[in-house]
């Protein structure tokens, strides 16, 4: 697949060495444009057959909106440890500003324009949740899992509209560790896209597997 070059950033790719971020690629646009924000990278790197990440906030100013650009080659064991740092963060900043948020980018493949995923309210835990949910977990090869059941991601919207007429808990989603930034990102938009029939108490926490 082509490589993405985020062109719109490119003074600070500059500051970063000139290294290139793949970003990832997805089939529509969320939110097409972001003011007053300032970037953060997160680099893709090889040491042997050792996957590394490397952050770079330089340029992140508390008071904006922040663009979290990231490597769709990176896995979410390596990306959800340092998203958690970041917001914690900006959070505790004096000079985080009222109503700044946070968004993923990514490359809209049909229109080839750069958009934007907000993610602010999200809490990210690197557990699994109990049982007293109903959580599906999330596979990296288009495959989700509830107990004991494994089905393919394009029969989630029908599954989680049959098990919630029998069931009122809420739901959360587990995304499996060794998935790419990219997949994540693709079930992100496969999980906003849901239509489910009947109003499920759903929650902001994402659990990391």
């Amino acid at each position: 697949m082509k490589k993405i070059i985020v062109a719109l950033l490119l003074v600070s790719l500059f500051s970063c060495g000139k290294k290139e971020i793949q970003l990832p690629q997805l089939n529509e646009t969320i939110i097409a444009d972001v003011k007053d924000h300032s970037p953060i990278f997160m680099f893709f790197e090889l040491n042997g057959k050792d996957t590394l990440i490397d952050v770079n906030r330089s340029n992140s100013i508390s008071s904006t909106n922040w663009l979290f650009n990231i490597d769709k080659r990176l896995p979410l064991k390596l990306v959800i440890p340092e998203i958690q740092k970041l917001q914690a963060k900006k959070e505790k900043s004096s000079h985080k500003k009222e109503g700044s948020e946070n968004y993923f980018t990514y490359m809209d493949k049909e229109k080839k324009t750069l958009a934007f995923l907000p993610f602010t309210s999200v809490e990210y835990k690197l557990k699994s949740f109990d049982e007293k949910n109903l959580e599906f977990y999330l596979l990296k090869n288009n495959f989700f899992r509830i107990g004991d059941d494994i089905k393919s991601i394009d029969k989630l919207n029908d599954f989680i509209n049959k098990v919630s007429s029998e069931n009122q808990s809420r739901i959360i989603f587990s995304f499996d560790k060794q998935m790419s930034f990219e997949k994540y990102m693709d079930y992100k938009i496969i999980i906003k896209n849901l239509d489910i029939s009947k109003k499920i108490l759903t929650t902001d926490k994402e659990f990391i597997y």
